[in-house]
């Protein structure tokens, strides 16, 4: 592969990436050391993107491997999500409820875990390590 079939496959690949919740992204900017450079020198890394999957982690790597690897791995994913619809097990309306209610849990989870700190700032909520007994307002 070279030049401009490169560009439509990686075109192809985002797309499909971004309809499962993901992003490409380097791994060379994901690992702690630039010593293993030729270990990622060809190699791509999937993330989750913003809150589209809310049980990931925002850092966390999904898969690593090299273009031609995440086209199969794709082609997988796809296939397994299509053979749940067909056995009714899972299908798109489920998933987004269950990712939906994890938010809301995670959401009301931060909420609780905060401290309303009174004043004339009309209600901000601030974390408890960030909140000063001496507030200076």
């Amino acid at each position: 592969m070279s030049g401009w079939t490169v560009i439509k496959i990686l075109r192809q690949l985002e797309e499909r990436v971004d309809a499962l919740g993901m992003k490409i992204v380097d791994p060379m900017e994901l690992s702690m050391s630039k010593y293993n450079a030729e270990q990622y020198s060809d190699r791509v890394a999937l993330q989750p993107k913003d809150d589209s999957m809310p049980h990931y982690s925002r850092d966390a790597l999904v898969w690593l491997g090299t273009l031609e690897e995440l086209r199969y791995w794709l082609d997988g994913v796809e296939w397994a999500r299509q053979y749940d619809s067909m056995l009714k097990i899972s299908d798109d309306k489920k998933r987004n409820k269950v990712e939906a209610d994890e938010r809301n849990r995670q959401l009301m989870a931060t909420l609780k875990g905060t401290r309303l700190v009174q004043g004339k700032h009309r209600g901000v909520r601030t974390e408890p390590e960030a909140v000063q007994d001496d507030v200076p307002f």
